[in-house]
């Protein structure tokens, strides 16, 4: 968001938060994406915000309140206020609890672990959701219009486009098992507390193989995850580096630096394997 956005992205947590009793006198911002997550003190409330209609709220909420129900690792929500998507000028709020974080942070087997029990958990949760193939799709809207991907270049957009849809046939035709995922279960989704290892962020999820969130996460996380798949391990992690690419030349894109991101995940895919991940990713950008 830019500044006045985010001006008036706290002003609405802070108003919804004071019509709750909960006192918030200051707001701290955490994230600032498409989305804006702020800290709200002196309550200690964990405020995501993102403008109405761009967001999945109602079922990010829902979907954590049964996981939590499960007893899977993921972050709760405000337990002083009813569990809802509160709007204000226009924005939708949830409200979490806000947890201290520890350090050091997790080590690979701890990570995986609390992964493998947030996908046993979703295995138990019935609640529709969208395949993985309607990111793929939406990554090849953004990369297939030139009005969505002004910047985006001729040889670029086509080398993307196909590789996108090639990748989609390439895991269909595999036909793996599928069930719901997290969708984006990288570090930055992971918080590590004292109440152990809690994942947040849950407005990606969507049916698919547990490899594709596998290919969100260091390499050394997968090597104490059980029975992966390495071959379709590998053909996700070429996916997601390809669907990143897309969403870093979305023209709504407000990732920091998402310009220098977009150029380098094309370089990395023009480059062929093996497949860098997403935090050896990260390093190649100052």
């Amino acid at each position: 968001m830019d500044l006045p956005d985010v001006t008036r992205a706290i002003a609405a947590a802070t108003s919804i938060a004071a019509s709750l009793d909960l006192q918030a006198d200051d707001a701290t911002v955490l994230h600032n994406s498409n989305k804006l997550a702020v800290r709200l003190t002196p309550c200690d409330v964990f405020a995501r915000i993102a403008p109405v209609g761009q967001e999945v709220a109602r079922f990010e909420v829902e979907l954590a309140q049964r996981l939590a129900d499960v007893g899977s690792p993921v972050a709760g929500l405000e337990s002083r206020v009813e569990p809802l998507v509160y709007t204000r000028d226009g924005f939708a709020v949830t409200l979490w609890t806000y947890y201290e974080p520890t350090t050091p942070g997790l080590s690979p087997p701890d990570y995986a672990d609390a992964l493998a029990r947030l996908h046993d958990g979703m295995r138990k949760v019935d609640l529709p959701s969208p395949r993985f193939t309607d990111r793929i799709a939406a990554a090849q809207e953004i990369v297939g219009n030139p009005h969505l991907s002004p910047g985006l270049a001729d040889t670029d957009r086509g080398f993307l486009s196909s590789r996108l849809e090639s990748l989609r046939r390439t895991i269909d035709d595999r036909a793996p098992e599928e069930q719901l995922l997290h969708g984006e279960p990288h570090p930055g989704n992971l918080l590590s507390t004292k109440n152990g290892p809690l994942f947040i962020d849950f407005e990606t999820c969507c049916r698919g193989p547990v490899e594709l969130d596998l290919a969100h996460v260091p390499e050394a996380v997968c090597d104490h995850y059980p029975n992966i798949d390495q071959d379709l391990l590998a053909v996700c992690r070429e996916l997601v580096l390809a669907m990143v690419a897309a969403w870093r030349w979305d023209i709504g894109d407000q990732f920091p630096n998402g310009g220098r991101f977009g150029v380098e995940f094309i370089n990395a895919l023009r480059e062929g394997p093996p497949w860098p991940t997403l935090d050896a990713m990260a390093k190649r950008v100052p």
